[in-house]
């Protein structure tokens, strides 16, 4: 099996610390950590929570930090990898966890893991999405220092959605002939990329 969790520094030592805390209030962080997984750009705790929690954990703010960024870290791989809970407990515990805490994660994993895959299959990961494409063709003719001149271009508008704040932008590109055709063989490869994935 191969692990889907490299052994850095931080993550022994976060494990270390993560290995200290009493297992009920370790089940109760992890959990909550699952329920904001999904929501990018979102504190998972406020300031206020967080500095309960490092009484409530008897940790500094820094060592408090690096547990709660590690245990989402552990997470979102085992959601990128769409881990089962056996095979979690195996890598948590090749990471030096001790066992209890490697149940806990295994036990809230299986529990709400299933949900929160499902749920990220159906969101993005920018948070922009495209809505729509608009264009226009433009020819410039001449110029008083180039009679001959026939310079066309091309000119994209992009509609994008902010799916969290539900307000719309709007992008112009403009191309050369050369630069929308190189582009256009860029999509032509992403295409070809994603349609190997399906």
């Amino acid at each position: 099996m191969t692990s889907f969790i490299k052994e850095t520094q931080s993550i022994k030592e976060a494990v270390t610390f993560i290995n200290t805390i009493d297992v009920n209030k370790l089940s109760r962080l992890i959990s909550r950590i699952l329920q904001k997984l999904h929501l990018k750009g979102e504190r998972t705790f406020s300031e206020e929570e967080e500095q309960k929690l490092q009484a409530a954990l008897s940790l500094e703010k820094a060592t408090l930090s690096l547990v709660l960024e590690t245990t989402a870290f552990i997470l979102e791989q085992a959601v990128y990898h769409n881990v089962k809970p056996a095979s979690l407990q195996q890598q948590l515990e090749a990471l030096h966890l001790s066992s209890d805490k490697a149940e806990v994660f295994t036990q809230t994993w299986a529990t709400a893991g299933p949900e929160l895959i499902e749920r990220s299959k159906h969101s993005i990961f920018a948070p922009k999405k495209l809505d729509y494409v608009g264009w226009q063709l433009n020819l410039q003719m001449a110029k008083s220092s180039q009679h001959r001149l026939k310079a066309p271009s091309a000119v994209l508008q992009l509609g994008l959605h902010n799916e969290h704040s539900e307000s719309q932008e709007n992008v112009f590109v403009e191309f050369s002939h050369q630069e929308l055709l190189d582009f256009y063989n860029k999509l032509e490869i992403v295409q070809s990329q994603l349609d190997s994935l399906t």
